[in-house]
This record gives C-alpha cells, structure tokens and sequence, in this order.
C-alpha cells in the first residue's frame, strides 16, 4: 500500500560517543524510559478533539493532503463544502509514538531503545480516508503539532500490542519496528530492508544504529559543520540524511484558531 507520507527530520541529542561499556549496558535496555500516563492521553485526546482541529481536519481531507500554501483546482466555496461533508471524527485511542533514541544509539549504560516522542489519534472522514493527529506536550499542555495522511502511527502501535511487543520508529528510514523479548522486529517493508524478515537482537541494532548514526551525534563533523540542530520539516518530501530524533516539538506549521497544526505528505510504506 501507498500513501502520501510526512517526511521529518529532527536533530542529533545531545551524547558523547559509544564506550565498551555502553555498547555492553545497551541491550539491557527497555522500549522506552517515558510512559505516557492515562491523564497525559486523555489530554492529549482532548487536544485533538478540537473543534478547531476537526475543522482543519476537514479542510485536510477537502484537500486530499495538499498544504494550504498549494492551489488545489476547487475554489474556496467548493472546498468549504467539501470539508463539512469529510465530516472527519476521531476512532481508536490515542497512542504514545516512540522514537529510536540517540542514548541507545551512542551506546550509553541503560538508554532505552526508543522514547516516546508524541501522541498519535486516527481520524477518519466519511468517505473513508484517513490521517493522524499528531499531538506533543508544549508549554505545560497538550498541543496539536501535526496532520498527517494515513494512519500508521496507530496502525503499527496495536499491531505490535497485539503481539505483545512496542512499536517504535527509526524516521531516519521511515521503517516501523516492534521490541519484543531482546529482538528488533520488522513492520513493514523498511524494517525488513533494515533488519530482515526474521529481525535482529537489540544489541546486533544497536551496533548498527551506531554504524548508521553514531558519527552523526553532537561533537562529530557532522555537528561542528551546522548540518545537526533543531526539528527541520522536509518542504519537498525528500528524506534527510540522518538526524536523531530527539524530545522537543518545533513543526513547521500554520495557526489554527490558537491551534498550531503542520500539514504534510507523506509515503506509507507497508
């Protein structure tokens, strides 16, 4: 399956380099180190409960994922009507996102092997497409910071919960993990590209992870020559070369009625 898919891109953290030690300590490990409590995704549901999100989120699906800043061929009139007949609603639970963490990647003693990074809600609209809200914790509250096609976030979440295991991502690849007993699994076909059909242990990813990244953290030339620093939305969809995603939130957006929303595309990759 193919859909059109955000592409973002995040700056390496803040971690020295992998010692003996740390590459020792790392598949010790566990999914993340951050649980997003009841209260935290009840609030974070709310957030997306907007009426002015919901709103957005129509004119989202009006537009069939195109940004506001791009001509669509329907003029304002006909795209108001569309967004009120999308009749967009959220479905399912909002879920924690976990992110591959720059900890584990540099090799630091008990750094999880994802954190959770923001909360994810499907949205539907009556015609049957989908999207992902996107919601992080800003300023002592709960905010909307992102639209996005398709609904792999949640997908790949329960998927893994139904096997028992934690989904996370490595947005580096945009590949879909699940952590389950020691081992890496693959989700969809970038994982599998990353670590086979059968996945890999959490120490033979953590020394790839290293391989891919680890001279990319803070202090590497990588860092010193300005191409590490900040959250950085890819405008054109292409995929950066490999920064870490970190916590922090700083989305290229648009205000929405005191609601700060980006919209982008996106291709899923099953």
């Amino acid at each position: 399956m193919s859909s059109h898919r955000v592409r973002l891109a995040r700056a390496a953290a803040a971690l020295a380099a992998a010692t003996a030690l740390g590459l020792a300590a790392a598949p010790q490990a566990q999914a993340t180190d951050q649980q997003a409590g009841a209260g935290d995704l009840a609030a974070a549901r709310a957030a997306a409960q907007n009426p002015a999100v919901l709103d957005q989120l129509g004119h989202f699906f009006a537009r069939g994922g195109v940004p506001p800043t791009q001509p669509l061929a329907i003029g304002p009139s006909d795209e108001a009507q569309a967004a009120k007949a999308a009749a967009p609603r959220l479905s399912g639970d909002t879920v924690p996102v976990r992110t591959l963490d720059a900890g584990f990647v540099a090799g630091r003693p008990g750094a999880p092997v994802a954190t959770v990074e923001f909360t994810a809600t499907k949205a539907v609209a009556a015609d049957g497409q989908s999207a992902s809200v996107w919601t992080a914790q800003q300023n002592g509250g709960w905010r909307v910071v992102n639209i996005a096609s398709g609904s792999d976030e949640t997908d790949y979440a329960a998927r893994a919960a139904a096997d028992g295991g934690t989904a996370f991502r490595e947005p580096q690849l945009g590949a879909w993990y699940e952590l389950k007993d020691g081992r890496v699994l693959p989700l969809d076909d970038a994982a599998r590209r990353s670590v086979g059909a059968h996945g890999v242990t959490v120490a033979a990813y953590q020394q790839l992870v290293h391989q891919r990244y680890g001279d990319k953290l803070p202090g590497s030339a990588y860092d010193t020559a300005g191409r590490a620093g900040g959250f950085q939305a890819d405008p054109a969809g292409s995929r950066s070369a490999a920064p870490l995603l970190t916590a922090g939130t700083a989305l290229g957006a648009t205000a929405v009625a005191g609601t700060v929303i980006g919209v982008r595309s996106r291709r899923r990759k099953a």
